[in-house]
């Protein structure tokens, strides 16, 4: 079935930006697999959010510098979140990511067939981009990149079965490095190749169980994989040009934040 391109027309998944943070509505509970620093893993939950946080590299990831900030001056992030949620009135289960790419940056892109939607919501940010394998950053702040952080962030109307929602995952990370190796977007420490950042987060969000209606594949050779790499490289190439307007506007001293 050919897939239609509709990336200019209104999303079905509700949301909205306050504060800082986008607040994604899935509209009732769904299954959700995610790598998100709050609600990270397999859950059930209505909400995700993408909070926006100042450029700092102990406080604004989703990653391994930020699990080491739960001390007396930083707020662990998954309370931070779960903070945040209460004062935006979100009560129900949360999957919430960090990010300090402003939401004016946020990118969306969605495709569909006669039976499958396909959303994806985006905020791209690279300087602290990196190639997979390359030894890890040391937690001493005078020898860190600057925060960046690639948040992708998939709704679908299909129900995925687990190995599907992995695999989901997988083509999601596929179609991301795919488009960065593209734009020869090069690791922190100036080599060819980056595969994305080292705060990056994932989120894939699915219908829940409807009797037989169960997708058991969603690879790169399945109509709604193809639909999962289409969504994410749209987003990808979007947010990779905004990115590069904010750093000529961040050398320009214009811009607010990475």
């Amino acid at each position: 079935m050919r897939i239609v391109p509709v990336t200019s027309a209104p999303l079905v998944t509700r949301y909205l930006v306050k504060n800082g943070t986008l607040v994604i509505d899935l509209g009732a509970p769904k299954r959700i697999l995610s790598s998100a620093p709050c609600g990270g893993g397999w859950r059930v939950a209505r909400y995700v959010l993408n909070h926006q946080v100042a450029a700092n590299p102990l406080s604004s990831s989703n990653g391994p510098l930020a699990a080491h900030s739960d001390d007396a001056a930083h707020e662990s992030p998954s309370r931070a979140l779960m903070r945040v949620a209460r004062e935006l009135g979100v009560h129900d289960p949360i999957v919430g990511l960090m990010t300090a790419v402003p939401m004016t940056q946020l990118v969306t892109s969605r495709r569909e067939t006669r039976r499958w939607w396909v959303e994806c919501f985006a905020t791209v940010g690279v300087t602290n981009a990196v190639r997979a394998g390359e030894p890890p950053l040391l937690s001493d702040a005078s020898r860190d990149p600057e925060p960046g952080t690639i948040n992708l962030i998939v709704v679908t109307n299909a129900c995925l079965s687990p190995s599907a929602m992995v695999g989901a995952s997988q083509v999601v990370t596929e179609s991301k490095t795919g488009i960065l190796r593209d734009h020869g977007v090069p690791s922190w420490t100036g080599q060819p190749g980056a595969t994305g950042t080292g705060t990056d987060a994932v989120v894939v969000a699915c219908s829940r169980h409807r009797g037989g209606d169960r997708l058991l594949y969603s690879g790169t050779h399945t109509e709604l994989g193809a639909m999962i790499g289409q969504v994410v490289g749209d987003c990808m190439r979007e947010g990779l040009a905004r990115a590069r307007r904010w750093t000529r506007q961040a050398e320009s001293g214009q811009a607010e934040y990475l």
